[in-house]
């Protein structure tokens, strides 16, 4: 269907945000050198280099760990009240700063400045403010007051200032001082929280933020000094890491990859599924670990769902992450983009039937279209492997029972999500779905006050909610 009148473009201006052309490391309340070779942060909708980044060596984490350590006497021995009081001048920054923020993070990400704007920011700063409030109040909660110590935290590129939120709020608000390590792929957003620790006042050293590859996070991970690991990444190298730490007495927290399934019973109000799919798995190009890459749907409206949904994929907007009539946006990196296409050949080459609504994609950076795949059976690759991409494997079902068979035939359990008018059918469903977050009638939705976290290799512990302070506290 051809719109009647054709979007203008509306982009938002890149001029509020005023990127450096080198960045060092951020240890003990100043931005240092680091040893190792710079390395640069690109636009990956453009190709453009935003800024050369500096790379953290052992020793540089070495450093950043005595920083955190010499800070948390003191940081620790602050009331309650007034690490809150850090929290929320720290929330209310992010807020002022907002736009400059969203802006930054789609510039470095590819995802659409909408989503950064809207989504993001907002519960960057709602993190803060919640964890603000628990501080004072870490008596009550159940898990004592005692904090780890050094938290070395390592986080992925593809919610780089949310998950930055969620490593380092609790931590703070429980009495943890932090070494976090951001993607190399997108550095930006955490050096400007670095900045933005610096203007609330934090005390130095309780936030370091080093930069670089995954020997850097190796070095966070491995330190003899660092009491608490928390990593969101890949399966992988959640492996790797427990790996690392096992035999120490460090705590560790891993959520790692996902494969959700998002199912349809025949009952479902068809419109508002299909929305509920189309956020599912093309929500940030498809980089959530939590996305619903496989739609189970129950067989009679299989082709009524899949004639709404083809719809609905001819009006997505595919292209320049910094319009705000954007819904997707780039792949963050060429080595992601080759994946993606790697998997998709896969899914074809065993048979599934590949769809793609007309789009043309830009010259430059790392596009893929919204894909569809149907005609996929369990056996195929495409329904096991996590593609973190925005391509859909569709898969069918008859009753209740064969739905949960199929959504936990997974070596994954990170969510999952139903959809139905029967809220009994929902609850039976949720009971016997192996996921950590179950979704009815939406998908998608994050609340600070709500735990997050995953079964099997999904990984282990939670975060956000009253549950999220458990990984800081020494139960």
């Amino acid at each position: 269907m051809m719109a009647i009148f054709e979007y203008a473009p509306a982009p938002e201006s890149r001029d509020i945000v005023d990127i450096k052309a080198s960045y060092g490391l951020f240890i003990d309340g100043e931005f240092v050198d680091g040893s190792g070779t710079p390395f640069k942060t690109i636009n990956p909708a453009t190709e453009e280099t935003l800024a050369e980044v500096a790379t953290a060596s052992s020793d540089d984490v070495d450093r950043a760990v005595q920083a955190a350590r010499k800070a948390f006497g003191a940081w620790s021995a602050l009331p309650g009240a007034e690490r809150a009081k850090y929290l929320f001048r720290i929330a209310r920054i992010i807020q002022e700063r907002a736009r400059e923020l969203a802006v930054l993070e789609s510039l470095d990400n590819g995802k659409p400045i909408r989503e950064s704007r809207d989504v993001d920011v907002p519960l960057v700063a709602a993190h803060f403010f919640y964890y603000a409030g628990w501080a004072d109040k870490l008596e009550y909660a159940g898990f004592g007051t005692k904090p780890l110590g050094v938290a070395g935290q390592v986080i992925p590129w593809n919610f780089p200032l949310l998950m930055l939120a969620w490593k380092i709020a609790p931590a703070l608000a429980c009495g943890n001082t932090v070494v976090l390590k951001p993607a190399e792929t997108t550095p930006l957003t955490a050096l400007w929280f670095a900045e933005i620790c610096r203007q609330a006042d934090l005390p130095p050293g309780v936030v370091n933020i080093v930069t670089g590859a995954g020997e850097t996070g190796a070095a966070v991970v491995g330190h003899p000094d660092v009491d608490k690991v928390a990593f969101t990444g890949s399966t992988e190298v959640g492996r790797l890491i427990a790996r690392a730490v096992a035999g120490t007495d460090k705590k560790l927290t891993l959520e790692l990859g996902g494969k959700a399934a998002n199912i349809v019973f025949a009952d479902a109000a068809i419109d508002q599924a299909v929305e509920g799919i189309v956020n599912g798995i093309f929500f940030n190009q498809g980089h959530v670990c939590c996305a619903g890459s496989r739609l189970l749907v129950q067989e009679s409206v299989q082709e009524e769902l899949l004639a709404a949904l083809k719809r609905r994929l001819g009006t997505l907007r595919v292209g320049d992450p910094l319009d705000k009539n954007t819904d997707v946006g780039a792949i963050n990196s060429a080595e992601q983009l080759a994946k993606i296409r790697e998997l998709s050949q896969i899914g074809e080459s065993e048979g599934a039937e590949r769809w793609s609504p007309a789009c043309e994609l830009p010259e430059q950076g790392f596009w893929f279209p919204p894909t569809i795949f149907t005609g996929v059976a369990q056996s195929h690759t495409i329904a096991r492997d996590e593609i973190f991409g925005p391509v859909l494997s569709v898969l069918t079902f008859r009753t209740p029972a064969e739905a949960v068979e199929k959504a936990n035939n997974t070596p994954y359990g990170l969510s999952a999500g139903i959809w139905t008018e029967k809220g009994s059918r929902i609850l039976w469903m949720a009971d016997r779905l192996r996921a950590g977050v179950v979704w009815a009638n939406t998908f998608n939705k994050f609340d600070p006050a709500s735990p997050f976290g995953g079964y099997k290799e999904s990984g282990y512990g939670r975060e956000g909610g009253l549950h999220g302070l458990e990984a800081y506290l020494d139960v």
